[in-house]
């Protein structure tokens, strides 16, 4: 189980908080904004992972389907059935939390950890292809475009509040609340009885068994909850940009990002994947106008991290200030 959070801990996360939530008032920029949306989908994407990976020992490298699920799900509700985004929103990430359930009924009762990576590895694959053959319902390759955006409201003191391809802001900040509940999420979860049994899970599954722990019912209760944090990532992905194509939410290139991001920032921590998707994103983006060499530098600085930093960049301040032996 965690250690309890300590006050310096406490006044760190509130600054970085009051610094997220400031950010738009320094500087509005459209470009920066939409860097940070970014980061802050794909550290969703890292964190719900990282809930399994990391902290259940689930080696699953399919995660990337039930983005697509989610966003395609969300996006085709949206539009044929005329929902409202904030409604389908939740509604993607149950399409991709019941897919979820359903894959990981029969596979995670393996033991073998490189076959749970490569049957989930195929089940992405599966969806990809059908995402692309079923050209009636999804434009395939071609694109799905015309994704409903958000609907605007008004708030006390604020004022109207659009979303729209000029107004990053916005999403911007319902970027940051989604991170902020699903980082809550995380941690309540982690500091509880259930994430100490997952701990425990990771571990030693039959020691775990031995204490009580029902290793399929754990399994499947971690793997749906993250399949529901990954599609609703996906389906804010999609009514953000507007468009969807097959590579581009459920390619295998986004699950390698993912990957690199969680073990940049710090595998089985909780602040690592948020860390990580930031840096590697920013990262991306500083290194456009040299296009030759960005995938040199960004495998370079991968290297680099995990050579030197094997459990990611969060632990630089342990490094730093280590904390005094009790």
């Amino acid at each position: 189980m965690f250690k309890p959070f300590t006050l310096q801990a406490y006044f760190g996360i509130a600054a970085v908080l009051a610094v997220m939530l400031a950010l738009p008032v320094l500087s509005s920029d459209p470009y920066l904004m939409h860097v940070m949306v970014l980061a802050m989908i794909f550290g969703i994407f890292a964190s719900a992972w990282n809930l399994v990976a990391g902290f259940a020992g689930l080696k699953t490298f399919g995660h990337h389907a039930f983005f697509g699920l989610g966003a395609y799900g969300s996006a085709l509700l949206s539009i044929h059935m005329g929902l409202s985004p904030w409604i389908t929103l939740w509604l993607g990430g149950l399409i991709a939390a019941a897919a979820g359930l359903l894959i990981g009924t029969p596979i995670l009762r393996i033991r073998s950890m490189p076959h749970v990576a490569i049957v989930t590895l195929g089940f992405a694959e599966i969806v990809r292809i059908c995402i692309a053959n079923f050209s009636d319902l999804t434009r395939g390759e071609m694109g799905l475009w015309g994704i409903p955006q958000f609907n605007g409201f008004s708030l006390p003191l604020v004022g109207n509040v659009a979303f729209g391809p000029a107004d990053k802001v916005s999403f911007y900040y319902l970027a940051l609340a989604l991170s902020v509940l699903m980082l809550i999420i995380i941690t309540h979860m982690m500091r509880s009885k259930t994430g100490l049994a997952m701990l425990a899970m990771r571990d030693s599954e039959d020691a775990a068994e031995s204490l009580g722990v029902n290793l399929t019912q754990m399994k499947l209760m971690v793997f749906g909850l993250s399949a529901f944090i990954v599609g609703v990532a996906g389906a804010f992905y999609a009514h953000y940009l507007s468009i969807l194509t097959p590579n581009s939410v459920v390619g295998i290139d986004l699950m390698i990002s993912i990957i690199a991001m969680v073990l940049v920032g710090g595998l089985g921590t909780v602040s690592g994947p948020l860390v990580g998707a930031l840096v590697l994103t920013v990262l991306i983006e500083a290194m456009r106008d040299i296009e030759s060499y960005r995938m040199l530098g960004y495998g370079l600085l991968i290297v680099v991290i995990v050579m030197y930093l094997p459990r990611g960049l969060v632990t630089i301040r342990e490094r730093l200030f280590p904390r005094p032996q009790e």
